[in-house]
């Protein structure tokens, strides 16, 4: 779930950056501005692992709705709802509930709620190439982690020049691990149910309700 989490978001800016990467800092804080105005955002997206030298190429969708700190992800069957509070993960094929105070897998976890954000600590970052994606501009920034011991080897993160949205993020991992995150469907502001971060522990009376304090 760490690789899947750790997926799309940008950059405040360090100080002492080159000339060149002032023009990085400014189109990674004209995203971020950007997406600090919307109510919330609706993502469908497609998430990739590939490592050759494990034999691993892994593919499957997702969508997640996010609100402020609030979000609600599915993917590879499971359901995570976090209402800013409690995170409550749902296993259909294990008929189980997690309930939990901590919004993170593991050290180091981007949260879906930090998906549009995470590049705001811990990375420098620079322009990289410009390439055209049935007929969109899409400008990507290398990122790479200030934490020299980080499992990252860099980031690419790619943004639509016009509609200032992100397109994708390729992760690469010292391992030779590549986990790429592709949005098919970026929606702002879309009318949303009331209780779309609420969890109704009625529908699941026959799961196993796993509290970990």
């Amino acid at each position: 779930m760490k690789k899947l989490v750790l997926i799309l978001s940008l950059a405040q800016g360090f100080s002492g950056l080159a000339q060149n990467d002032a023009k990085a800092e400014s189109l990674l804080n004209e995203v971020s501005q950007k997406i600090k105005t919307y109510k919330n955002i609706s993502l469908d997206f497609k998430y990739e692992l590939n490592n050759i030298s494990e034999n691993i190429n892994q593919e499957t969708r997702g969508d997640v709705v996010i609100q402020g700190e609030k979000y609600k992800l599915n993917v590879l069957g499971i359901t995570r709802i976090y209402n800013g509070k409690t995170l409550y993960t749902i296993s259909p094929e294990d008929e189980e509930v997690t309930i939990s105070s901590d919004n993170t897998d593991e050290e180091g976890t981007i949260t879906p709620s930090k998906m549009l954000s995470f590049y705001e600590d811990g990375y420098t970052y620079k322009m990289d190439i410009i390439q055209n994606v049935r007929g969109r501009k899409i400008q990507y920034v290398k990122l790479n982690p200030i934490d020299t011991n980080s499992e990252i080897k860099n980031i690419l993160l790619g943004i639509d020049a016009t509609t200032k949205h992100i397109y994708n993020l390729i992760e690469n991992g010292k391992n030779g691990t590549k986990t790429t995150l592709t949005v098919n469907s970026f929606k702002t502001d879309e009318p949303i149910s009331k209780t779309l971060f609420t969890f109704d522990e009625s529908k699941y009376s026959d799961y196993f309700i796993n509290k970990i304090d």
